[in-house]
């Protein structure tokens, strides 16, 4: 069907073809045709306007991350953009399927320097460092196919962000439009000879150790199934979490992860980099590493795996179950007492990370989203907090980016509004979006924070004094009457200073109706780092 339209217009009716139902969006000069048809698009879509750039993008960021589906963002060029950039770069390494629509000047003077509003010479190629795919929509026909192109690039494979340009004349520009189609995502077909190959060695191993992913997150079944057939302990530090349940027998933190990967014979990788454990605890003849991934690339980048089974980890986890069983040896059940007990006594004076963890654990529900900052609890977290369900517990990954938590929040919730979402903070992350506190009360997200205040820096400032003789420089910080701040927003207030007092105030404030915020003043918290970055026990 074919009808005239503006190029907004077009922009905006395939987002929604493709069921997407939210933009996240700062509005300004160059994206004005865009916001007018969002605007005629009444009801159907949300637009959720939030107070910085970088924070539309950590929305659409956090709301992908929640539900597992492609979220939009939308941004005026050059500096609206760069303000936006740090989360989609964040996007690229979280696997995130988030889509930028991004302004640009006139079309006739792209790129030919002449000083126009917010010009940046090659948008474009820039963009191109930090997403999967970028394009110019150049004209009204042109939108409903490069949607469907960005879409599709954004959810098959390795899922990651993706951004579509327009200059501020084509937006407004009116032709005529055929609709799009959505472009199948299709999996990786099952190759039999490799599931084989990977049963025999997987069937045959003494000591198997299973580690997950983000790529997991979809195969939790699947995956349960597998440890259980090969009573194998299970690991996921920070974006597998919740793949396999954190209650389960098989499930391990990383610490003790650390101590079988020692002994292991054969690791069953499933979505996951297998960075640290390749890069930094390392490997050895002995260890067979089989590999389940959606992502050619990713499987051989450190070692060549002894098994590789390319696609869909869902899909290649049963194709593995109806295998293995034929090849399985029997085993004992696994005993993993001693292991735990030995981390129970490593815990011993991991205060008050670990009683804060507790509360918060006790107060939020098993469905309920923790979103893990840059921050002390947030590193002890990532080593202690049990995680019930995936897409639950959502963590930065390896960019790690400080003050990332809040807009991810809000988008977790603005997505997913009856789910309970929680995010921790320290101080000095927290006031990089402090002005979201608005876009919490405007848009009525009802997210509860938890503040933890040490006044400082607090990884730096441990960093100079154990590394740079107690030179402390840039570690401390003045901070503001955290209460009477959120308060000044009209955002409910608690203050506790004990984990028990800190599991009240969760209770109450996921009550009240409304944002929240929790403060929590602490003092230096003990290092988690000796059991994160852990020495090299192989090779």
């Amino acid at each position: 069907m074919t009808a005239i339209m503006t190029t907004a217009e077009a922009i905006v009716g395939s987002l929604q073809r493709h069921g997407v139902d939210t933009v996240y969006a700062l509005p300004g000069l160059q994206s004005d045709p865009l916001f007018d048809a969002m605007h005629q698009a009444g009801d159907a879509l949300r637009v959720i306007h939030p107070r910085h750039e970088q924070a539309a993008a950590y929305m659409a960021l956090g709301a992908a991350l929640a539900t597992g589906k492609p979220q939009a963002c939308a941004v005026v060029p050059g500096p609206g953009l760069l303000n936006a950039s740090a989360a989609l770069l964040t996007a690229y390494g979280m696997n995130a399927p988030v889509l930028a629509l991004a302004g640009q000047i006139p079309q006739v003077d792209i790129d030919r320097a002449h000083g126009h509003l917010h010009e940046i010479p090659d948008q474009l190629g820039l963009s191109r460092h930090f997403t999967k795919f970028a394009a110019r929509i150049r004209a009204p026909h042109e939108a409903p196919a490069l949607v469907d192109q960005a879409l599709h690039s954004a959810t098959s494979g390795r899922q990651r962000p993706v951004l579509l340009e327009c200059a501020m004349d084509v937006l407004a520009r009116r032709g005529a439009v055929a609709d799009g189609a959505a472009l199948p995502v299709r999996h990786a077909p099952i190759d039999d000879d490799a599931v084989l190959a990977a049963a025999i060695i997987l069937g045959a191993a003494k000591r198997p150790l299973i580690v997950l992913g983000g790529g997991a997150l979809d195969a939790g079944p699947e995956i349960v199934a597998l440890a259980e057939m090969l009573e194998a302990p299970t690991v996921a530090y920070r974006r597998g979490q919740g793949a396999m349940p954190g209650t389960h027998r098989l499930f391990v933190p990383l610490p003790i992860a650390h101590r079988l990967w020692a002994e292991a014979d054969v690791v069953l990788a499933i979505g996951t980099r297998l960075h640290m454990q390749q890069s930094m605890w390392g490997t050895d003849a002995d260890l067979k590493v089989i590999r389940i991934d959606i992502d050619p690339e990713e499987p051989d980048r450190f070692r060549r795996a002894d098994a590789t089974l390319l696609g869909d980890a869902a899909e290649q986890c049963r194709a593995l179950l109806t295998r293995l069983p034929a090849q399985n040896a029997a085993r004992q059940p696994c005993d993993l007492s001693g292991h735990r007990g030995w981390l129970a006594q490593r815990l011993q004076g991991f205060e008050p990370q670990v009683g804060f963890l507790k509360a918060i654990r006790a107060a939020l529900p098993e469905d309920g989203i923790f979103v893990d900052e840059v921050t002390q609890i947030g590193f002890a977290s990532r080593l202690v907090f049990p995680v019930h369900k995936p897409r639950t517990y959502l963590s930065p990954g390896y960019q790690d980016n400080l003050g990332w938590g809040l807009g991810a929040a809000l988008g977790a919730q603005a997505a997913m509004p009856g789910t309970p979402v929680l995010a921790i903070a320290g101080d000095g992350g927290f006031l990089y979006q402090i002005g979201e506190l608005a876009t919490a009360v405007q848009h009525k997200l009802r997210v509860v924070v938890v503040l933890f205040d040490n006044a400082m820096f607090g990884n730096v400032k441990r960093i100079q004094q154990e590394r740079y003789g107690n030179r402390i420089i840039s570690a401390d910080l003045v901070n503001p009457d955290f209460g009477k701040l959120a308060d000044a927003f009209g955002i409910a207030t608690w203050r506790a200073t004990t984990p028990d007092a800190l599991q009240r105030a969760i209770t109450e404030a996921f009550t009240q109706g409304g944002p929240a915020l929790i403060h929590v003043p602490c003092g230096e918290m003990p290092s988690p780092w000796d059991m994160i970055l852990m020495p090299k026990v192989r090779g």
